[in-house]
């Protein structure tokens, strides 16, 4: 049995995650009744991009170009997966990447700090230290972009930086900005925060150089991104994989505190596996009273959680990577943008 605070943690987080997806993804009375507040927040943003637009606000250029990845709605789009991608292959072109990200959610008693495989997710954050991992490249983070970006290129010899999540860090200035959409919830009720999950206007993705859409179908103008799955990792012993496929029929236990959990169950569904849901909250910390003490079942999460949960993790708790996948059509134009003049 799991512990009361276990309980209660669980139940909170599973109700915050449906009370969520149940206003910022359907008209409803209460998205109606923060529709003011949405307004107002809308009208903040313009204010604000066109301060910096117009030169009111200084926009700080770095002496290497810049990159920016994100997106316009609040979590799950699968733009950590792209920043992994784009990271790649820009060292297989032979350049020198390095990554710069608010390390949300993390603790750290100053700012910016480099991340390294090794760091505590509770002081940098939990996606810089899976892109950090993941990719080999230095990473540095801090709520200040500008000054994270200026510390990672006085530590390490980078040629091009890559900005997680940065759309609306607009006092980076950037030569390439690339938004991440989710192809299944798309933009929501196409409000913006409090009344939906937008954090800028539908109008905005007009203005990027590549639209990427993860998964279904695609609308005019997008790039398709399908996100691999790597098989199963335990989180005790990283060297024992599985093949997915060998837990079809298979009974689990899946926990994910990510932005949109039900394509990570979905996903494990896909794979035959009886699936007994545990949705999280974004970003969530994970306790060890959050996994079931005394429960035969194993335990699968993502990747994201993983860095999280590896301190306190059984042998019975694995994780699935994933990776992102390009066309040709997508890597194509994004060469053409690259060898523009704003590459240098």
């Amino acid at each position: 049995m799991r512990s009361c605070t276990a309980c209660s943690s669980g139940t909170t987080n599973q109700a915050d995650v449906a009370s969520l997806n149940a206003y910022w993804y359907s008209r409803n009375p209460i998205s109606w009744l923060l529709l003011p507040l949405s307004w107002l927040f809308c009208a903040l943003v313009w204010v604000r991009r066109s301060a910096y637009r117009q030169g009111w606000i200084k926009v700080h250029r770095l002496p290497v170009p810049v990159i920016v990845i994100g997106n316009i709605s609040v979590g799950g789009t699968g733009k950590t997966p792209m920043v992994a991608w784009m990271a790649a292959y820009l060292l297989q072109r032979g350049r020198r990447p390095g990554i710069v990200s608010r390390g949300y959610g993390g603790k750290a008693p100053s700012w910016p700090r480099a991340v390294a495989p090794d760091s505590d997710p509770a002081l940098v954050g939990d996606e810089p230290l899976v892109l950090a991992q993941r990719t080999g490249c230095p990473v540095w983070v801090g709520p200040d972009r500008v000054a994270a970006a200026r510390a990672l290129l006085a530590a390490a010899p980078c040629d091009i930086v890559v900005s997680d999540d940065g759309m609306q860090h607009y006092a980076l200035g950037r030569d390439l900005e690339i938004a991440v959409i989710d192809g299944s919830r798309r933009l929501g009720n196409g409000r913006c925060l409090p009344a939906g999950p937008l954090r800028e206007l539908p109008s905005r993705l007009s203005q990027v150089d590549l639209l990427v859409c993860n998964g279904a179908e695609l609308s005019e103008g997008e790039f398709a991104m399908r996100l691999q799955t790597q098989g199963l990792v335990n989180l005790r012993d990283p060297q024992l994989t599985q093949e997915l496929e060998q837990w079809a029929g298979r009974e689990v236990i899946a926990v994910a505190g990510i932005g949109n959990p039900q394509r990570f169950f979905e996903m494990l569904r896909n794979y035959g596996m009886q699936v007994d849901e545990r949705p999280f909250t974004d970003h969530h910390v994970f306790r060890p009273a959050d996994l079931p003490a005394n429960d035969p079942r194993p335990v699968i999460m993502t990747e994201k959680d993983a860095v999280k949960c590896r301190l306190f993790a059984r042998h019975n708790d694995w994780f699935v990577p994933v990776r992102a996948q390009l066309n040709g059509a997508f890597t194509e134009r994004l060469e053409q943008l690259l060898r523009s003049p704003a590459d240098g």
